[in-house]
């Protein structure tokens, strides 16, 4: 079997595979893991250091949160853009651009003198990023026979999960005991590492084949994705700092990301007709992947939500430290990612339904918990209940991949692991907006009546939540109708 064809096709699942292709298979799929890894982690890890960096360098809160809304908008706009690379380019080169990338980019951080060069290198960082996660699935969707799947899948959600969850506690460790440029520093050898060792051991995998790139479309999606993660982002910010001064009013970006994004839906439905379409929207042809990217969509604005809100609560209300908050929601992420491996086997012997159904079930129960918290809540309450949101969510997420992917044609593989990258980061961004916005709302309110600030701040938290935990009834709802793709070919319709 040749290196440059695919291992599996639809056509031979179940035929014998080479033991030396199934070797560098596996070699191929854990290089990916561990860079996805490193560069997921890099994520989260700036949620604590904004105070830091806001004194060392000497910036208001709005310009230091730029760090997190530039890497998020640059995710939301390279991400559409890996459906046409993944097509174009092979296994090997693409990996090495993206990990070089994003080692440039962290060296551009550890070096950086002020906000503007840290600011940059976020900016490269993310490119990086954006392109190892659509090319991660995509080459476990090419390599893996539909059997298998779910427990590789089931790896790959601890890279999903556990990276952005135990980066807050990693990020605190440092900021405890050394300077902020320490996050970069000690990224920068792991990532160094990722690189040489994918340059000596990864080899191609895939078939690229010609795939047109459509300019208006590129430019359309930046203004769409972009436009979006931009006004949510700033619409939770604007509440978290109202006393500064807006330069573009809040609901600008928002309406320009609406009319992009419309217009770009409106023009890849045109070019997908002759296969041109930088997202090829007929993956929500398929039924199954339609409901499985809907329940993505509320898990990850459950689990960023709570990400910037727990801390802000445990550190506000309750009077915990950076290191001690970093450390309640560490046994959480632990208990996701050592789930990964054991909810993808399961996944390959029971399907999708069994796992998801009591997945959301506990991630809605615990949202519901969360809307009691009060000043007196016990930290092992709250231990307890990221604990359980945890499992909930473990449940969820290896199914939901799997079930998606595999529910749509081959020749779509790319275009499917762009579009739930893109709704992710969108989630993301969200579930942010949404959960910091009502927070502030209800604690601002309540502060100009005269309570007490620690209980205003209190009552808001439970508002968040509160929507929150309405929301998670959706995915309680959709996770009934996930089901297991057929053969892992389907995606005509129906499955």
């Amino acid at each position: 079997m040749s290196t440059d064809a695919p291992t599996y096709d639809a056509d031979l699942v179940g035929a014998p595979v080479d033991q030396t292709d199934a070797a560098r298979n596996k070699l191929v799929i854990a290089l990916l893991l561990v860079s996805t890894f490193v560069v997921f982690l890099n994520e989260t890890i700036m949620s604590v250091a904004i105070p830091h960096l806001m004194a060392d360098l000497g910036v208001t809160a709005s310009a230091a949160q730029w760090l997190t809304t530039a890497f998020l908008l640059t995710m939301a706009v390279v991400i559409p853009i890996t459906g046409f690379l993944l097509q174009r380019m092979n296994t090997r080169p693409i990996f090495l651009l993206a990990m070089s990338v994003f080692t440039a980019g962290t060296l551009l951080c550890a070096v950086s003198p002020g906000i503007e060069l840290l600011i940059a290198g976020r900016v490269v960082q993310a490119v990086g990023t954006a392109i190892m996660m659509p090319l991660l699935m995509t080459t476990v969707m090419t390599l893996v026979p539909p059997e298998g799947r779910g427990k590789t899948m089931g790896n790959i959600s601890i890279v999903m999960s556990v990276a952005p969850a135990i980066g807050p506690t990693i990020g605190g460790f440092i900021l405890a005991n050394l300077e902020w440029r320490w996050m970069f520093i000690l990224v920068l050898p792991i990532a160094l590492g990722a690189l040489a060792l994918g340059f000596r051991k990864i080899q191609n995998v895939s078939t690229p084949r010609y795939a047109p790139l459509d300019v208006i479309s590129v430019i359309l999606s930046a203004f769409a994705f972009g436009g979006l993660i931009y006004g949510l982002s700033s619409f939770g910010e604007s509440f978290a700092h109202a006393g500064e001064p807006s330069v573009v009013p809040l609901w600008v970006p928002i309406a320009v990301g609406v009319v992009a994004m419309a217009v770009f839906v409106w023009r890849q439905l045109g070019l997908q007709q002759e296969n041109k379409a930088l997202l090829d929207l007929r993956v929500f042809q398929s039924r199954n992947y339609t409901v499985s990217v809907s329940m993505m969509l509320i898990a990850m604005m459950a689990l960023f939500g709570t990400i910037i809100l727990l801390p802000i609560y445990t550190q506000n209300v309750v009077g915990l430290d950076t290191l001690q908050t970093g450390l309640l929601m560490l046994p959480g992420g632990l208990v996701m990612g050592l789930m990964g491996p054991v909810v993808g086997r399961l996944y390959d012997r029971v399907g999708p339904t069994v796992l998801a159904v009591p997945g959301a079930i506990l991630v809605s129960a615990v949202m519901w918990a969360l809307t009691t918290v009060g000043r007196d809540t016990s930290v092992w309450a709250l231990l307890a209940g990221h604990m359980v949101l945890s499992v909930g969510l473990a449940l969820i997420f290896t199914p939901v991949f799997t079930s998606s992917m595999g529910s749509v044609r081959k020749e779509l593989y790319s275009h499917a692991s762009a579009v739930l990258g893109s709704v992710q980061q969108l989630a993301g961004a969200a579930g942010i907006a949404l959960f910091i916005a009502l927070m502030t709302i209800r604690t601002a309110s309540l502060t100009a009546e005269g309570v007490d600030p620690v209980e205003a701040l209190a009552s808001g938290v439970r508002s968040a939540f509160l929507v929150g935990a309405i929301i998670s009834l959706g995915a309680v709802v959709a996770a009934f109708f996930i089901r297991k793709p057929e053969g892992g070919t389907a995606g005509h319709g129906g499955h």
